[in-house]
């Protein structure tokens, strides 16, 4: 059983100073904005091209952030063969790191560096070749390098498989590095390999050390991650959750993707987490630095008021686009109530 001394950490800390934090917007898409081609590394250019990245940054920390994540999130092995750049994780994670570290420690305000750390795009064994060993060794190999360039925390995310996040944790764990995971609840409300999100919070429970924090991020729209929230925090109210929605829902025009979410939605989705629980609110896909200034605005005006249901969150947010994750029994019976459609 693992421990529930989380010791201290900066992450804990702000959250006693602030109480709801916010973290920072999409990397991906700003990076498409500035540039990046299809089929690009984005960690690539932490060397190539390091002044985009800290605009990026230095954007997000002016919008409002007090959480910035590294440029790091395809930063193993597995992902950076891809790119013939499988040697070089060290020193693209310390850099990715660095970039952000310089950015934070230039604020006049506490800012967080999160070390990203995203899924090695393998299954493990059973349903693909990657060994559970072989998976923490990819995840120690990355975390090493965002702790040598600075990052605070390792912030694991866009998960859908549980060993893959033990692995990652245990990977933090070993590199005596605090860490957060996040998954995506992307497949009926739940991970693509089938986790709840009200089980999310004993992923880690074989780990020597807990998370300081867990929840959702990316998925399909901010509607839906909020219903995960309402099933995370009805199951752990006690616990720290992160929440960092897409921006409204994403659309294909032409061969283009466009996100639904303007800023007073965003605004809307940030005062609904603090309702529905979340300690830390960021924007995923699509979630520019305006965005951003919205949410910042919202969570700085926002006093917290009655736990929504999912009908509240569908009127003032729009639609689900999956269904809920829980049905029947085992539905929140505050918050799942029949909805009439037109």
């Amino acid at each position: 059983m693992s421990s529930t001394n989380i010791g201290s950490n900066p992450l804990t800390e702000l959250i006693a100073e602030k109480g709801v934090l916010l973290a920072d917007g999409a990397t991906g898409t700003n990076l498409f904005a500035m540039g990046l081609e299809a089929g690009e590394a984005p960690e690539l250019w932490n060397e190539d091209q390091p002044e985009k990245i800290v605009k990026l940054h230095q954007d997000f920390v002016d919008a409002g952030a007090d959480i910035i994540l590294t440029n790091s999130f395809g930063g193993t092995r597995h992902r950076l063969k891809l790119h013939h750049a499988q040697e070089r994780v060290f020193e693209l994670n310390k850099k990715a790191a660095e970039i952000a570290r310089a950015v934070a420690d230039r604020a006049d305000h506490t800012i967080i560096v999160a070390g990203s750390v995203g899924p090695t795009g393998e299954l493990l064994i059973p349903l693909g070749a990657l060994s559970y060993e072989e998976a923490v060794d990819a995840f120690v190999e990355q975390i090493e390098g965002l702790k040598a360039g600075g990052a605070d925390i390792a912030w694991i995310e866009t998960m859908s498989a549980r060993d893959e996040i033990r692995a990652a944790a245990e990977a933090a764990v070993k590199c005596d590095m605090p860490y957060t995971y996040t998954c995506s609840f992307d497949t009926a409300g739940k991970t693509m390999m089938g986790l709840h999100p009200k089980d999310i919070h004993g992923v880690s429970d074989e780990v020597d050390e807990q998370a300081v924090a867990f929840g959702a991020n990316c998925g399909v729209g901010a509607s839906d991650i909020l219903s995960s929230l309402l099933d995370m925090s009805s199951a752990t109210p006690e616990k720290t959750i992160i929440v960092k929605g897409n921006c409204g829902i994403p659309e294909f025009r032409g061969t283009e993707i466009h996100y639904s979410g303007t800023p007073p939605l965003m605004a809307e989705y940030a005062r609904l987490a603090i309702d529905a629980g979340a300690t830390i609110i960021g924007g995923c896909c699509g979630t520019s630095c305006d965005h951003l200034r919205a949410m910042r605005d919202a969570i700085d005006s926002h006093t917290k008021t009655a736990r929504p249901s999912v009908d509240e969150i569908i009127d003032k947010i729009g639609p689900l686009r999956n269904q809920t994750a829980s049905s029947g029994d085992d539905a929140p019976k505050r918050e799942r109530r029949s909805r009439r459609r037109g």
